[in-house]
């Protein structure tokens, strides 16, 4: 399949409503030629990154707007238009392999729309961006409620945040610190020619000068090594791991913090891993088998802690809440795509209520440590404001990290250009029992 059809495809799924990029290329990745597929996954994650952007301009190139039936073809016009000017692909090239997509659309209208369009892309497109610059949606290529929503809560950073989101994230590694110490570890790839440094933050983080193949990583098949951005790094050393513990860790695929608490201590007595749902805990022991590490994994609602807890309380929780997703949007652009304004009461609702049902089998004493991959205070400081308020048995603590920035509850980081996603971290002790 031309990878430029692969995805497009991939990419109407995501216009439509009906899929994330994550769910809907790997599937189109497979009928591509394998050199082809490193392309294909450029077109998809790159359309994209920059469809706010390039959805004005093709408005401003079409007489009308495509039906909802033809998600497909307004996908592969923005592929195109991708190639055009984020590409160094020649433009005859990316015009004439586009518009011979078509046929495989069995919409014969299309080749002809497709190429005028993009021709005269070609011949005026520059000029029609710079004059939607005025436009902020345009000029941050963030729909208009997420731009509008960063400039009201972070008005000295919200720029920053968006050219950040734009940009291709860096590589992060965590070293497994049963094998080897993170100096020890970069020896290593300094020996094999990989240049990297230490991260700023995490104590086990390093940071690749460029991506690479897992498989060249020294180690990487044995555990030593996993990829794992620096931001979600901090939560193992937050949690104050010692032994003898039981830890839950809620809504933990694809696993990476699971691994990491078991990194950090060994000594644990049990680590219980909640995800809701099974497909997904298969990640999860992927990842604990290459490490050569153990964790019972339970497919469920964290919330339905009558289906799953046994009544033994937990020393730490680790509740790494479903939230908008907006701190990692570099990861996955097409969030842009996905998520909408109203998305975000509805989490904040759930991550309320997950609170609440997981701090029963928290054991007085014990610590619970919130965290989320976005940027929007609704889903964090909020959230724990709210929870604390309705919660007199517990207490909030001070985290011990200088990581981001301190908020009227917990810290949020902010997503750097070359160094960590955006995240958000509170700790909070159960000074008491709720009374019942």
């Amino acid at each position: 399949m031309n990878p430029r059809l692969a995805a497009a495809r991939a990419l109407a799924a995501v216009l439509s409503g009906k899929a994330s990029l994550n769910s809907s290329l790997p599937a189109q990745l497979d009928k591509v030629e394998e050199r082809d597929r490193g392309l294909t996954q450029d077109l998809a994650f790159g359309t994209a990154r920059w469809q706010p952007r390039l959805d004005l301009l093709a408005a401003q190139l079409l007489q009308k707007p495509f039906k909802a039936a033809d998600s497909d073809v307004q996908a592969l016009l923005l592929v195109g238009l991708y190639q055009l000017f984020y590409t160094r692909i020649p433009a005859h090239a990316a015009i004439g392999e586009t518009v011979g997509c078509a046929d495989k659309l069995k919409k014969p209208w299309a080749k002809a729309l497709l190429n005028a369009v993009l021709r005269r892309a070609q011949r005026e497109g520059e000029a029609l961006l710079a004059g939607l610059e005025r436009d902020p949606v345009a000029r941050t290529a963030h729909p208009r409620w997420l731009q509008k929503s960063l400039k009201a809560f972070w008005p000295d950073h919200w720029e920053a945040i968006c050219a950040a989101n734009n940009a291709h994230p860096p590589m992060i590694l965590r070293v497994n610190r049963h094998h080897h110490s993170r100096d020890s570890y970069l020896a290593l790839l300094a020996e094999v020619g990989i240049e990297a440094s230490a991260s700023h933050y995490s104590r086990d983080g390093i940071v690749l000068v460029e991506a690479c193949d897992v498989r060249k990583l020294p180690g990487f098949a044995e555990g030593w090594v996993s990829v794992q951005d620096e931001a979600a790094q901090l939560a193992a050393d937050l949690l104050d791991l010692a032994p003898g513990q039981r830890v839950l860790d809620a809504c933990c695929a694809p696993g990476g913090k699971t691994c990491h608490l078991l990194e950090v201590e060994a000594g644990l007595d049990a680590v219980v891993a909640i995800d809701l749902e099974a497909k997904r805990l298969a990640r999860v022991r992927e990842n604990l088998d290459r490490l050569g590490l153990n964790a019972e994994l339970i497919a469920c609602d964290a919330r339905d802690t009558a289906s799953w807890w046994d009544g033994k309380p937990f020393q730490r929780i680790l509740l790494d809440a479903p939230c908008s997703a907006t701190g990692v949007i570099r990861r996955h652009p097409d969030i842009k795509l996905t998520r909408q304004a109203d998305d975000i009461p509805a989490l904040a609702t759930l991550q309320g209520e997950l609170l609440d049902k997981l701090w029963p089998t928290l054991e007085v004493g014990g610590m619970l440590l919130y965290a989320t991959c976005s940027s929007l205070p609704t889903e964090n400081t909020e959230v724990i404001a709210a929870f604390l308020a309705r919660t007199p048995g517990a207490r909030e603590l001070d985290l011990a990290t200088e990581a981001g920035l301190r908020q009227p509850h917990g810290r949020q980081l902010l997503v750097e250009e070359g160094g960590h996603d955006g995240f958000y971290y509170a700790k909070l002790i159960k000074i008491a029992a709720s009374r019942g």
